[in-house]
């Protein structure tokens, strides 16, 4: 019987190439099923705990029964438990494990049938974890393989070496077509390690395809003379790529393009006729923005770096709808691009704005300050914003107005009395939280008073709330926001 056991793991071993300690160890979980389905299927003692141990060299094994040693209950132990109080405590301790050697199964028929089980999925869990272990340095890279197949959601691509790749549907670019045998490219994106579903996921749909290709097809590129920096793309419609040289005597928009477009041409085909914009990259966000709209003109931009928003000025509607693009192509494509919320408008809008916002300062000012209008508004174009502003600058800021050093004192002395009004006002109108609400999971004290600062005091007010109605607050990302709100709303379910 041992050298039955010897030869099916030596004979396993080398046809699948699995090691011989995976197939004992495959044949050892098949013979503990095998024996609860012959010995305690059943039986009071179905829930019984065994192990089997095969000896390595002659095949021989034995079987165990095994109990964990627990504290009293008052209720009916499982079988695999064994009560502290009826063994001897100076032999064992609780969460020890006690082992008895019980009558081991026949390596027959059912044994052998339920070890061939095990050994397959064995086998298909070692071919997984030697595919995982082979692929997973090349996630973000070009691999090339052969459609194999379709399927109702994409196509499994053979990559070789019994690899298979998978690529969905939403991963590949809109209306293109793939043909069983045709050879593709695609970006490993994501490598599976679970025992379910497609264990190497593609993509052709990307940014890193994009870039991929361009570092093939750029030889500057990958000799790091020119680097990408960011990519965006709406698939088999629109590309924009940002990159900067390193060398100052090589223009970059000009190596990507390459002699009367035969490098970019090279991509597009790649991409089904993507249309592919070369933009220069620039640490100046400005600059940046402006050659990410191209071919728009832009007439100015003001940044707010804080908030990564751009508001962008154009002189004509001609160059507005340039820089949109059809359909917004163009500006989502920049915004994607730069990291930047990009508003658009024209000059017109743009001063209208700024002369709303102005008269809104002024009216601040001139009503709390109790201050004349041309003052008001020379501390507007100064860009005073706020009373606790002109509150707590240093002195000599004003001096630009040339106001005397009397005057400076009182409009200060008044901004501070009335800014500290305001805040003792609105901190006699923040509501305090419930103790429930403090309570909750995930919920700090910080947020408990934010939440309480809207009016939600208590967990339902929190579960009649969506999750944009609180996203603003600082430190709650939507992520927490959501399930925040879902917690509050298990009382409505229990």
């Amino acid at each position: 019987m041992g050298r039955e056991i010897l030869t099916v793991a030596e004979t396993v071993s080398n046809e699948k190439g699995v090691s011989r300690e995976a197939i004992f160890e495959a044949l050892e979980q098949a013979l503990v099923a095998a024996t609860k389905k012959k010995f305690y299927e059943g039986t009071q003692s179905e829930e019984a705990q065994l192990r089997v141990e095969i000896d390595r060299k002659t095949g021989e094994y034995r079987t165990f029964r095994q109990w964990e040693v627990v504290a009293d209950e008052d209720h009916e132990m499982p079988a695999c438990q064994d009560a502290i109080s009826d063994l001897d405590p100076s032999k064992c301790s609780i969460g020890d494990i006690r082992e008895l050697e019980v009558e081991s199964i026949e390596f027959g028929r059912i044994a052998a049938q339920i070890a061939k089980q095990v050994i397959v999925q064995k086998i298909r869990e070692a071919e997984r974890a030697l595919i995982a272990d082979a692929y997973v340095s090349k996630v973000g890279e070009l691999i090339y393989g052969e459609v194999k197949k379709q399927t109702k959601e994409g196509f499994i691509i053979d990559l070789g070496d019994n690899a298979e790749g998978y690529l969905a549907r939403d991963e590949m670019i809109p209306k293109e077509l793939l043909r069983p045998k045709q050879r593709v490219n695609a970006i490993l994106y994501e490598v599976n390690r679970e025992g379910r579903g497609a264990q190497l996921l593609l993509t052709r749909a990307k940014p890193d395809m994009l870039m991929a290709l361009m570092k093939k097809e750029v030889p500057e590129i990958s000799e790091e003379i020119i680097e990408i920096k960011a990519a965006a793309r709406q698939p088999g419609v629109r590309a924009k790529i940002a990159v900067k040289t390193n060398d100052h005597r090589i223009d970059p928009v000009g190596a990507c393009i390459g002699m009367r477009g035969t490098r970019i041409q090279a991509v597009q085909q790649e991409l089904n006729g993507e249309r592919i914009d070369v933009v220069v990259w620039s640490d100046d966000p400005a600059q940046y923005i402006a050659s990410a709209l191209e071919p728009a003109d832009v007439s100015g931009i003001v940044i707010d770096e804080d908030a990564l928003t751009a508001d962008i000025i154009f002189a004509t509607s001609d160059q507005l709808a340039r820089a949109i693009g059809s359909q917004g192509q163009n500006v989502r494509l920049a915004s994607e691009l730069t990291g930047y919320k990009l508003n658009m408008m024209l000059e017109e809008e743009y001063h209208a704005r700024q002369q709303n916002e102005a008269q809104k300062y002024l009216d601040l000012f001139v009503q709390r300050l109790e201050i004349e209008e041309n003052l008001a508004m020379a501390l507007v174009e100064m860009g005073f914003t706020t009373l606790e502003e002109i509150a707590y600058v240093p002195a000599e800021t004003f001096n630009e107005i040339e106001l005397d050093e009397q005057t400076v004192e009182t409009l200060q002395a008044r901004a501070k009395e009335v800014a500290l009004a305001d805040a003792l006002q609105q901190q006699e109108n923040v509501q305090e939280p419930s103790q429930e609400l403090l309570d909750m999971e995930g919920i700090t004290q910080e947020l408990a008073y934010a939440l309480a600062s809207r009016g939600i005091i208590t967990v339902d007010d929190l579960a009649d709330q969506a999750t944009d109605d609180i996203t603003d607050i600082d430190g709650l990302t939507r992520e927490l926001a959501g399930q925040l709100i879902m917690k509050a709303r298990e009382s409505w379910f229990n």
